[in-house]
């Protein structure tokens, strides 16, 4: 990579992990950096600078940079929506999956999730805004997911994960935030163990994490815009 683009690079990570640690206040906040589209080198770059944890948004992709970077120990996390036929990919070469939305895939992931090794982290992803388009679960059905991941040896339940509808009202989105931290709140009652409530993108990330996210996923606030796929 040119050195220009390196410095672009380390400046846009430094100023969103001062951004959200200041949104924060001292609570535990982690940056995941989403690297869709963009290629290998500029993840290795950016693993430079101390960033560990990267989310992808599609199996094949995530494959190639993985093999690209194995060298760096790198946490990877599966963030786009899982088909049932990727479930033996995703069990077998993520550390995290973030859109667990149905519960006919939990028994495929724990099945390929290699018997030696640490668990897979897992999230349960919420429509919290019942959009169409989206995928995750009702907010009324959070507790029978989470209670089948939960009775599991391989998978490990670590909360919720949620893609509010952008509204150019700010508003609404920050209501959308608090009903997924209520959402969390409650988990926590049945799942004390719980500890993350993933929310908030390059465009609202300060606003979720005011409202109670533990995990923001930053892709264009760090990378710039996306490639063409």
């Amino acid at each position: 990579m040119q050195e220009e683009s390196t410095s672009s690079l380390e400046a846009a990570w430094r100023d969103v992990t001062a951004r959200a640690e200041a949104a924060a206040g001292g609570r535990p906040l982690h940056v995941l950096a989403v690297g869709k589209t963009r290629p290998a080198a500029e993840l290795r770059a950016m693993a430079a600078l101390g960033q560990r944890a990267f989310g992808e948004n599609y199996v094949q992709e995530a494959r190639a940079k993985q093999l690209a970077l194995a060298d760096l120990g790198l946490e990877w996390h599966l963030i786009g929506p899982l088909q049932s036929n990727k479930c033996g990919d995703v069990a077998r070469r993520f550390d995290w999956l973030q859109t667990l939305d149905r519960a006919k895939l939990v028994p495929l992931l724990a099945q390929a999730r290699p018997p030696t090794g640490p668990t897979l982290e897992v999230l349960v992803q919420v429509n919290i805004d019942d959009e169409a388009s989206k995928s995750g679960c009702r907010p009324r059905d959070i507790g029978s997911l989470a209670d089948t991941v939960a009775a599991t040896t391989r998978l490990r339940l670590r909360g919720l994960m949620a893609i509010p509808a952008p509204h150019p009202d700010r508003a609404l989105r920050q209501r959308a935030f608090a009903r997924m931290r209520h959402a969390f709140d409650a988990l926590r009652l049945d799942h004390p163990g719980i500890d993350t409530l993933s929310m908030g993108m390059s465009d609202d990330f300060e606003l979720a994490i005011r409202e109670g996210a533990t995990m923001v996923r930053i892709g264009s606030q760090l990378f710039g815009p996306r490639h063409a796929r």
